[in-house]
């Protein structure tokens, strides 16, 4: 069975987003924070994305400038497979991808069942919230970023189920972010 990982940026008071729906001040660009993504983009992960999030990558990482400024990462994502949740969208172009037909749930569980490498969720606050509630998810990778939004959008909204997390490590770096990994 494969596992089921979040790779998500928060806020310092706890959003995945700010007031209108913008993830920019996420992203740093610093020398030691871009050798991590490097280096955590290079794994065989299949990413699952809802539509907001696989439009915004698909938008990105297939382009001349995401190979030209991040040549590894963008080599990975775009060699990843990627699985998309949604309900407007009738195909989807992004080389390696397919669209999820029918219930979230059900369709990660049948992932989940099958054999291949972990699944991973990067963005898609949406599909994160469902699918803590559904008590699939397996690890949680949390960027917390040192910058506090005032309002904007949980990874957890609608949760009520209360998962009992296990801090496995953590790692800091110079721009002040702090990764933290958790398991279910």
């Amino acid at each position: 069975m494969r596992t089921l990982s979040v790779f998500n940026s928060i806020s310092l008071d706890g959003y995945f987003t700010d007031g209108t729906s913008d993830v920019n001040w996420a992203h740093a660009r610093d020398a030691e924070w871009q050798a991590f993504t490097r280096e955590n983009a290079g794994g065989d992960a299949e990413v699952i994305y809802g539509r907001k999030t696989y439009e915004m990558m698909a938008g990105f990482w297939p382009t001349p400038v995401a190979r030209e400024r991040l040549p590894q990462v963008a080599a990975s994502m775009n060699r990843m497979r990627k699985n998309v949740a949604s309900r407007s969208l009738q195909r989807v172009d992004w080389e390696n991808s397919r669209l999820l037909q029918g219930d979230l749930v059900t369709e990660v569980r049948r992932l989940k069942s099958e054999s291949g490498p972990g699944l991973l969720i990067m963005g898609s606050g949406e599909i994160v919230s469902q699918l803590t509630q559904a008590g699939l998810i397996d690890h949680y990778q949390l960027v917390v970023v040192p910058i506090v939004l005032g309002k904007g959008r949980s990874l957890f909204e609608g949760v009520t189920e209360r998962p009992r997390l296990t801090l496995e490590k953590t790692r800091s770096f110079g721009n002040g972010h702090v990764v933290a990994w958790y398991s279910r």
